[in-house]
């Protein structure tokens, strides 16, 4: 079976990431439709070794596709997902305007793939959080063996997740500080290159940021309401790639070589850890990878049947669009996209 798929938002990362991994996973597309705002009308953007021509949004018939892959923000979707889910089309929502609608599932293929049997009630299914996504495909595994109680979560996330705009601010501030150009922050808070800044999202009123709360309300949706989680969220100087630092308190006695054991059987997790100079992952090793790449494990001694470790994955991939093709693969695997008519040769 092939299908008739639209990528909303094309021109944008993630959209342009999505194309490339719709591709690189030889998901069964019969048509491939790039979709934009009307300022990005024309714009070409690829697909394998074919360009595609973005179409106006305002415009474009989505009652002819079968699948929506959504990467147009927040406010696009809230506008746009549910008309076109009434249109007939799945809708695999990037933004978090719909995470925490009770009648949309928010999936991770590796952790919660039985929550697809609810995408149909609005034809919306939402793609979590990038943090969130690397740390339940790690934690899911962890969590079936001995039980989480509680989750002290450190983010290291990459420019990259405040799109286009954060990676040229962190390269402008770079050459800036060499003398080369203008170093005053206009995208983050504060000066990006050569920092760190310990607040992502929108202040509320009890401390912590919308993007710290979308982590534990998320991670409640998709793995367990019952494990108490806090999170930090930091954004650094890197161009690609988010990390955390995890510190669990289990039901249950953990050691390190065991959970290296489990983790190395979980599917989606890469195990790179020895206690050795380059025996663990960083945000560099990782850009352009799949896998959510796990290092560090070892015992947290501050704490019975405690355990930390250290996390990382490529957040325009794992953690954006790679999971959104992922669920469209469920999609697929599971029968539930109903095509309008068959299909033989792709077309674009």
């Amino acid at each position: 079976m092939a299908y008739a798929v639209a990528v909303v938002g094309a021109t944008g990362a993630v959209g342009r990431e999505m194309l490339t991994i719709l591709e690189e996973l030889d998901f069964p597309v019969a048509e491939i439709h790039a979709v934009a705002s009307r300022k990005s009308r024309g714009m070409e953007v690829s697909f394998g070794d074919r360009t595609l021509k973005c179409q106006d949004m305002e415009s474009f018939d989505f009652s002819k596709v079968d699948v929506v892959l959504m990467s147009a923000g927040g406010d696009v979707s809230r506008e746009w997902s549910e008309k076109i889910g009434k249109a007939g089309p799945i809708v695999i929502d990037n933004s978090s305007a719909f995470r925490m609608d009770p009648e949309v599932p928010l999936i991770v293929p590796e952790v919660n793939p039985d929550a697809i049997k609810g995408a149909r009630a609005k034809n919306i299914i939402a793609n979590p959080n990038c943090s969130t996504i690397q740390l339940v495909v790690a934690l899911k595994p962890l969590h079936d063996a001995a039980g989480i109680r509680r989750a002290v979560v450190s983010t290291y996330q990459s420019v990259s997740g405040a799109g286009k705009e954060g990676m040229d601010e962190l390269w402008t501030q770079t050459k800036a500080i060499y003398g080369l150009g203008d170093a005053r922050p206009k995208v983050f808070a504060k000066q990006i290159a050569f920092n760190v800044i310990p607040a992502i999202g929108t202040f509320r009123d009890d401390g912590y940021t919308d993007e710290e709360a979308k982590m534990w309300a998320e991670t409640h949706k998709i793995l367990d309401p019952a494990i108490r989680l806090t999170v930090t969220c930091v954004r650094v100087p890197v161009f690609v790639g988010h990390s955390l630092s995890v510190s669990l308190e289990l039901d249950r006695p953990l050691a390190a070589d065991e959970a290296r054991a489990i983790l190395r059987e979980a599917p989606g997790v890469l195990v790179i850890d020895k206690q050795e100079a380059d025996g663990f992952v960083t945000p560099v090793d990782t850009a352009g990878e799949f896998a959510v790449h796990v290092s560090r494990i070892r015992k947290d001694v501050s704490v019975d049947n405690g355990l930390s470790l250290w996390v990382v994955a490529d957040n325009l991939r794992k953690g954006a669009a790679l999971n959104a093709v992922q669920i469209a693969q469920l999609l697929d695997e599971t029968g539930m996209i109903k095509p309008r008519s068959g299909y033989r040769t792709l077309t674009v």
